[in-house]
This record gives C-alpha cells, sequence and structure tokens, in this order.
C-alpha cells in the first residue's frame, strides 16, 4: 500500500514502488487529466508538478512521490478554468488538445517562480512539451497573457462569422477533462495486444495457441476468427488489407493475431516467445496490378508492383519543353515522414444489448462503422461508433487501427475490450507519408513565362493501397502548382513495396511535387536572371483561367497572396545583403514558394449532411458529424449554422460526432469539412430560417431571439412569438427541424486527366528568412511570412493556429523528420519541431470568396503545409548556394550541397 497526496487529497493505492506515476495517476485514481504519449519522457504530455516543480510522470517512480506535493490539471479546476487556461482559450492555444494538460502544467510552475516572464523563459520552461498542431505560437502567447483572466466576447446574433470565437468546445481541453481514445477505459475490460510481425515480408505458421493462451491466462484470437470479410481499406475499389494476416506478413508490424486478457497478465507477456514460427523472404510481396481500366496505357515504364498510376495532359508538353528558350530540369527525393500525433492510436468496445459500440480515436466515424462491419459480419445497424476525441490525425486516422480488432474481441467475448497501442507500436504500425522519387522539367520564353512542363514520380505507398491510389490521382492535377501551364503532361504512379504503409497526410502527395515545382521555379529564375518572386506573380493563375485540367477557375486568390509578401520581400533582401555583407560563417537568404489545393475528394461524390433543430424547451442543437480533430470544425460549422439561423453562436448545442445521432459528414480529410459540411451547414441553418419566417410571416431581414421555450421574429417594430412548447415534436426531437445535404459539383476526369477535379480551391504563398552555418550545415529558419486565400475568414484565431501548425509541420518535413523502418521506434529518435525550433510567423489571411464556397470560405488545413518546405528550401540555396534534392535537409546533407556548390562555383 502506498500513501500519495494528489491536489491536497490523501490517496492509498496497491501499486508497486517502481510503478509510473502516470500509471497510478489514471488507472489507480482516474485522474485521466495527466495524458500518455510516450512513456518515455519524450513528449512531456504527462506533464504533472512535484512539489512544484514540472516533471513527467511517466518517468517518476510512485516511490519517489512519498511525502510530497503531487498536483495534476484536475487540481486547477476552480471549478472553472484558470486565468493561465482562460488565456488559452482566448488565444487559441489548445487543438486537439492532447497536450493541452502538460502544456499547462508546465506553465503554471513556470508562473509561480516568475509571475511576468519574457518570451524566451517561456519557451525554455515548455520546451519539453511537444505540441503537434500549434506551432506553438498561440500557446507561449496565452502563457505571456495569462494574467488576463476575462473571456473573448461573443459575438451578436448572425454576426459570428468572420469574429475571434473561442473554441465552442474548448474548455475540455484546458481543463484536461476532454476524453480521448485512452481515457474512460472500463474496469473489468480485456486488454487487446497484436502480435506483430517483426519481418519486412515472411510466411508464418501458428503453433500451440491454445496452450500458450492457457499458460498465460489470455485467450488469442486470429485471422480464422473473423467471422466476416478479412479485408480492410479506405477507398472500396482497392480494400486488399487483411485485419489480420493469414499466412503471409508484408510490412514490419503487421498484426497476424490478438491476444486478451487481464491488464497485467496482457502487458507482461514476451512476444518474442509467441508460438509463431517465421519464414523470413525477400520477395514475397504479392504484385498486385493497377485496378483502374486502362492504366497499363497510361505509362511506357511499368514496374511490377504498381498500384495505379494517374495522368494529366494537356497541350504538347514535350515539344513545348523542345521549343522553349529557357528549360530547367531536376529530380528530388523525399523519405517517409511520421504523423506522429501526440495521442497513440487507442479505443473500447462494448455491447449495449446486440449493439456493438466502438469508442476511438478516429477522423471517419461512418468509414469506421461500414468496414468494421463487413470484416465482423455485421449488419449496419448492429455497429456503432461513438468516437472519442482525436489526440492529432493528419491523415493517418482516417485507417481502422484498433476498431475490428476491438470489435472481434468484444463480439466474440461479450466482454468490454481496450486496445491501447504504445508509442513504439503506433510507429511500426501507423502509415506514413508517401516516399517520393520525382523528375520534372520545366520551359519558359524569354521573358520567363511559362510554356511547358513535365512531371513524373513513383511514390512509395507500402504493402498495401491505403491512400495510394488518391495520391496517385491528386498529385498530377496539382504538381503544375498554381500557375498557368499551356501545355502539360504530369504522372504519377503509387508502387508497392514491403516498407511500411504510406497512408494520407496532409497533403496527399502535394507537398513533396511541390518541393520540386518550386525549387525549379528557382532554378529558372536564375537563369533569366529573374526576381523569384516577381516570375511566381507573372504565372500565377488569374479569374477564368484553364487549370492543367481544362477548368475553369472563379476566386483565385494566388495573386492577392503573392502581391501581399512583396513589402516584406523587398525589405528582407536589403536586410540579407547587409546581414552576408558583415558575416562570413553564417548567410542568410530568403525563399518564396506558393501552393493551390483542391478541397475535397478528387473528382468523386463527395457529400456532406447537417441536422439542425429546435426542441420545444427553446433549445437549438446542430447535429455535426464532421469530426474535429484539432482543425476546429466544431466551432466554425458552428459559426456558418448560427449566423444562417440568425442567432449567437453561443445559443447552439452540439451533438458530436456518433452514427447513432449525426448524419454522415463524410472524412475529416483533404481540407474539406469547411467547405462541404459548412455548405451543408449553411443550407441546413437557411433552411430553418426559413421555415421559422414563413411560420411568423416575416421578411428576409427579420431578427430572431430564442428563449424559454418561446422563439421571438421581430422585423420594422412588429414582434410576432411562436410557442415551441405548442408544437408537436417529431421523430427526432424537435418540433422544428431541417436536414440538408450538398455534394460539391465536380465532373470525372477522363484518360487525359481533364475534367473538373474539385469545386473550391485554396491558395497560399510564403516567404521563408533562415541563416546557414556553412561550417555546420545547421539551418535556423528565422520568420516565415505566411499569406493564405480563405475565400472568407469564418473564424481569424482559429485559421492563424491552422496556418501556424501546418507551418511546423512543413519546417519538420524541411529540415528533420524521417522515419527509417525498422530503426526509428520513439519520439527521441524521431525528431519534430519543439518551441525551440519555431521561427516567427506572420500570417495575412487573404478572402477572395469562393462562388460555391460557404459565404465564401475554402479550406485551409492542408494547404499550409505545402509551401513551407520549398520555401525554405529556396533560402538555404539563396544564403549558401546550397542546392538541396532529397528531404530532409540535415546538417550533413546541407554541408555537402554546400561543398558540391562550391566545387562547381556556385
Amino acid at each position: 500500500m502506498i500513501r500519495l497526496k494528489v491536489n491536497g487529497v490523501a490517496h492509498e493505492v496497491v501499486a508497486a514502488p517502481g510503478q509510473r506515476l502516470s500509471d497510478v495517476l489514471r488507472n489507480d485514481l482516474a485522474l485521466i487529466g495527466t495524458k500518455v504519449g510516450c512513456d518515455a519522457g519524450d513528449c512531456g504530455a504527462c506533464t504533472v508538478l512535484l512539489d512544484g516543480k514540472a516533471v513527467c510522470a511517466c518517468l517518476t517512480p510512485v516511490a519517489q512521490t512519498l511525502g510530497r506535493q503531487i498536483e495534476t490539471i484536475e487540481g486547477m479546476q476552480r471549478p472553472g478554468p484558470s486565468a493561465l487556461q482562460r488565456a488559452f482559450l482566448r488565444h487559441g492555444a489548445a487543438q486537439c488538445g492532447i497536450c493541452t494538460p502538460g502544456m499547462v502544467m508546465a506553465a503554471e510552475a513556470l508562473l509561480r517562480k516568475d509571475s511576468r516572464p519574457d518570451r524566451r523563459a517561456v519557451e525554455t520552461a515548455l520546451g519539453g512539451v511537444l505540441c503537434r498542431c500549434t506551432g506553438y505560437a498561440k500557446i507561449v502567447d496565452a502563457v505571456l497573457d495569462a494574467a488576463g483572466s476575462g473571456a473573448g466576447p461573443e459575438p451578436d446574433a448572425a454576426a459570428s462569422v468572420g469574429a475571434r470565437v473561442e473554441r465552442l468546445d474548448g474548455v475540455a481541453k484546458v481543463l484536461g477533462s476532454e476524453r480521448f481514445g485512452a481515457d474512460d477505459l472500463p474496469q473489468d475490460a480485456l486488454w487487446v495486444r497484436a502480435i506483430r510481425s517483426p519481418h519486412a515480408a515472411a510466411e508464418f505458421a501458428f503453433g500451440d495457441l491454445e496452450a500458450w493462451a492457457a499458460a498465460h491466462d489470455v485467450q488469442v484470437f486470429t485471422a480464422a476468427d473473423i467471422p466476416g470479410r478479412n479485408e480492410t481499406g479506405v477507398i472500396p475499389a482497392f480494400v486488399d488489407q487483411p485485419a489480420l494476416a493469414e499466412g503471409r506478413v508484408r510490412f514490419t508490424g503487421e498484426a497476424v493475431a490478438l491476444v486478451a486478457g487481464r491488464r497485467e497478465a496482457v502487458l507482461a507477456l514476451d512476444f518474442a516467445k509467441a508460438p509463431v514460427r517465421w519464414t523470413p523472404g525477400s520477395a514475397l510481396l504479392e504484385v498486385q496490378k493497377a485496378r483502374a481500366e486502362g492504366a497499363a496505357q497510361l505509362h511506357e515504364r511499368r514496374p511490377d508492383n504498381l498500384l495505379i498510376a494517374g495522368a494529366v495532359r494537356c497541350g504538347d508538353a514535350a515539344q513545348a519543353v523542345s521549343d522553349a528558350a529557357h528549360v530547367v530540369s531536376g529530380s528530388f527525393v523525399t523519405s517517409h515522414v511520421e504523423h506522429a500525433y501526440i495521442e497513440p492510436e487507442a479505443g473500447v468496445a462494448w455491447m449495449e444489448g446486440d449493439v456493438l459500440n466502438i469508442r476511438a480515436c478516429t477522423q471517419a466515424p461512418v468509414l469506421d462503422r461500414d468496414e468494421t462491419a463487413k470484416i465482423l459480419g455485421l449488419a449496419e445497424e448492429k455497429l456503432r461508433i461513438r468516437p472519442a476525441a482525436t489526440g492529432g490525425g493528419f491523415g493517418a486516422k482516417l485507417d481502422l487501427s484498433v476498431q475490428p480488432l476491438i470489435g472481434l474481441v468484444t463480439l466474440l467475448t461479450g466482454k468490454p475490450s481496450v486496445m491501447v497501442y504504445s508509442r513504439a507500436e503506433s510507429m511500426r504500425a501507423s502509415t506514413k507519408r508517401h516516399p517520393a522519387q520525382m523528375g520534372a522539367s520545366l520551359a519558359a520564353d524569354a521573358e520567363g513565362r511559362l510554356t511547358g512542363m513535365l512531371f513524373d514520380g513513383d511514390f512509395d505507398t507500402g504493402a498495401y493501397a491505403s491512400w495510394g491510389p488518391t495520391v496517385a490521382v491528386r498529385v498530377p492535377v496539382h504538381a503544375s502548382g498554381p500557375y498557368a501551364v499551356p501545355n502539360y503532361a504530369a504522372e504519377a504512379r503509387a508502387i508497392h513495396t514491403n516498407g511500411p504503409i504510406a497512408g494520407a497526410f496532409r497533403g496527399f502527395g502535394v507537398p513533396q511535387a511541390a518541393v520540386l515545382q518550386e525549387t525549379l521555379l528557382d532554378d529558372l529564375a536564375r537563369k533569366l536572371a529573374m526576381d523569384r518572386l516577381a516570375i511566381r506573380r507573372k504565372n500565377a493563375l488569374r479569374e477564368s483561367d484553364l487549370t492543367v485540367c481544362g477548368q475553369t477557375v472563379q476566386g483565385v486568390g494566388i495573386g492577392a497572396c503573392l502581391a501581399s509578401l512583396q513589402p516584406r520581400w523587398d525589405a528582407a533582401q536589403i536586410e540579407v545583403a547587409d546581414f552576408n555583407a558583415r558575416n562570413a560563417g553564417t548567410k542568410r537568404g530568403i525563399g518564396v514558394a506558393s501552393c493551390w489545393y483542391g478541397c475535397g475528394n478528387t473528382a468523386l461524390p463527395n457529400p456532406s449532411t447537417m441536422r439542425i433543430g429546435i426542441t420545444a424547451e427553446g433549445r437549438i442543437r446542430l447535429h455535426q458529424g464532421a469530426m474535429d480533430i484539432g482543425q476546429g470544425s466544431n466551432t466554425v460549422i458552428a459559426q456558418i449554422a448560427a449566423d444562417a439561423v440568425g442567432l449567437p453562436v453561443h445559443q447552439l448545442d452540439l451533438v458530436d460526432a456518433d452514427t447513432a445521432l449525426t448524419p454522415d459528414c463524410g472524412k475529416t480529410s483533404a481540407s474539406r469539412q469547411t467547405v462541404v459540411s459548412g455548405k451543408a451547414a449553411l443550407l441546413a441553418g437557411q433552411a430553418l430560417r426559413t421555415q421559422i419566417l414563413q411560420m411568423a410571416n416575416m421578411g428576409s431581414g427579420a431578427s430572431l431571439t430564442l428563449a424559454a421555450g418561446q422563439l421571438r421574429i421581430a422585423e420594422a417594430g412588429e414582434v410576432r412569438a411562436i410557442d415551441l412548447s405548442a408544437l408537436p415534436v417529431g421523430a427526432e426531437g424537435y418540433v422544428l427541424m431541417v436536414q440538408e445535404t450538398y455534394d460539391p459539383p465536380t465532373a470525372a476526369l477522363d484518360e487525359n486527366g481533364q475534367g473538373v477535379p474539385y469545386a473550391v480551391y485554396g491558395y497560399g504563398a510564403q516567404l521563408a528568412e533562415v541563416e546557414v552555418d556553412l561550417a555546420l550545415g545547421t539551418v535556423q529558419v528565422r520568420k516565415i511570412t505566411a499569406a493564405h486565400d480563405l475565400g472568407r475568414v469564418i473564424n481569424p484565431l482559429l485559421a492563424e493556429g491552422q496556418i501556424e501548425g501546418g507551418i511546423a509541420q512543413g519546417l519538420g518535413m524541411a529540415l528533420m523528420e524521417e522515419f527509417v523502418p525498422g530503426r526509428t521506434e520513439n519520439l527521441h529518435d524521431y525528431l519534430i519541431p519543439t518551441i525551440g525550433d519555431m521561427p516567427e510567423v506572420v500570417s495575412h489571411l487573404i478572402e477572395v470568396p469562393d462562388p460555391e464556397g460557404p459565404m465564401g470560405a475554402k479550406g485551409l488545413g492542408e494547404h499550409v503545409l505545402i509551401p513551407t518546405a520549398p520555401a525554405i528550401l529556396n533560402a538555404i540555396t539563396d544564403a549558401c548556394g546550397a542546392r538541396i534534392t532529397k528531404l530532409p535537409a540535415r546538417p550533413d546533407r546541407v554541408l555537402a550541397a554546400i561543398k558540391a556548390a562550391r566545387r562547381h562555383g556556385g
């Protein structure tokens, strides 16, 4: 028995002296505000205070806390948010929220010692806590502003769009009460782990599993126990991955069996001693041919391990390049990149009557239901997905990591089951950004006008399809960049290997292509002796231009983005020249890059449905099934819906994603939720308002007031009231209700990629300023000026946070992030940007309304990552002549490139 004092309360727990404090707090005391992201002291999410000092609870043996004061995030509730927590809300410092308790506790320790810290002190104090969402700037701003305790202003009715509305779901995040996949686990649940392959390619056979299970008091389940179709995936025509492998594995970490039992028994097992006979091989990957009809004619070079190829062609690109006054060519290689969300995959399953319930971190609840039901042989109505809060996703939590596995165990045993990945397991089994090998040629006339482009790329999709088909289709559409290119030929191929599965990751291959395209554009500018920003402004798409797909675009904001960078571009050139004239060992440079990105599925149906209703008691509810994984859809979509109805957004109650309660809003991917689900919310809100005005016989300019079971409508001095309690209640529990669906108007692409792949595009451009140490090859990014066209800025606070967070991921991709299969297993070896790595970020929010987007809005989440890496690479070249052709630009690669440039007189 160990006695602890936590948040001023004495506790007695049964625990071994060496047990982690994080385990005791979460599992014995139910203080789930202490989050666990790594169990190695790398992420800092589990930060608590021990005698006032910030420590990682996962590294603290419980015996070291005897006689000491332990404080967790729960101890800061008074009963609501403290001044520090209020500042986090006011500044938008919490996005997904998984790191927020650790950040708050580290900041609390600092502020107790120094009530007025400077920025450097805050960065030092919070340097041990990682965040994958925010880019850190708003966290630092919140800590510096923690003395203020007031809430942000609440906008008036029908005036929330454009306002800096605090995150509507933010309070639970800052209090640490948000429930993620590993929280709220039933005490009697079976603990589930997967036996995974230690080999990239092998055949296997089981020994006496029954005897092994009995000896360890556990149960074992294999593919033979799966009652439905043992095949899963995210794209219907490319469903190819087994939930549990059968006789053969194709990548390291592939699951072959499940072990379920008491938590202590399961966690104590050494799976290397499980009765599985492995026969490693080097060529066991089955050749999986392209499934798209006619794909074999797309390209002369057809690798045997091709999954699918996508292409876009217009004009005669080869002839244009051959005839051009100026041509530049190059190649580029990118690496596997880990999503590195702070919350590893986790979930729980249980039965309610004959309905299987699953609660897990996810980006796509309806996809989870549909695919898991097929695997388990269930009717869809017998499976309910009740998503947990998702602690970061970025694409990987579109894939089914735990849902079918815990669902299988619960279905077969009738008992609740739990699965929580370790960080190492997450890194072995989760999807990565597609490594790419790309080549391209870019041609221009004597005045610098682009005349043609050739692009060719292989994208390693790993052992199974996942989102490889989407990457192969999306890359050729976007590889031109947001420029007018009259003659164009681009092909991208998704290639199978025995490497990690590559899936969706913020951009679906476009960031890789942009690195090559934008660095080549710099080369072309130098060849023309032309200003690098000027060549982009000259060639930027304009209103009603044709894209490389032959689509006429409207609401084109790339020109405005580039123009907004011009003042800083001009000033930075003067500053850089002055610095470089005075310094020999370090050099500074500036770089610029642009992006465009289609919002939603590529040339495919992409619907979203929203339901909104008013109760007899006078509550208005929005059934919002679009998963908020930190990007802010819960707030942004609510703002759109509230303004459409004409009521204050803070009166709107949200019914979160749940396949039994919310309509299908599609996947949270491809920057589609603001555009597609936002448009559905707009239509639903407008329809409800129309219904109300018709009942009151009032005009479109009337104002609405909802209070105490009464709806009041006023216009031109006349007021009418609707007694809601007198109205009949419908089947859904509302007296007034509407449901609306929106599907963006797109058109299928032909064999040359011509058509209308997206209804709405977003645009952006970024200017990076760097400093390079010529002796060490180290790169410091000093400042990034980011201009992004949002069409209509729904929420500036959240938009800035998305820009800063996207830039952080782009910086990591550019300089440090490289997943090495078989070697990278933790957040110590895999480097993501810390608070100290981040530069100053200046955001320019550009508004060029799109006629199709809701209130003119466009997507943003994917876009902000795309130009960061090429802008940084272009700045490195400007600083020292080093031409980087492989990411990340590690110091050794930069140093080698500097030496190569000197040898060639660069």
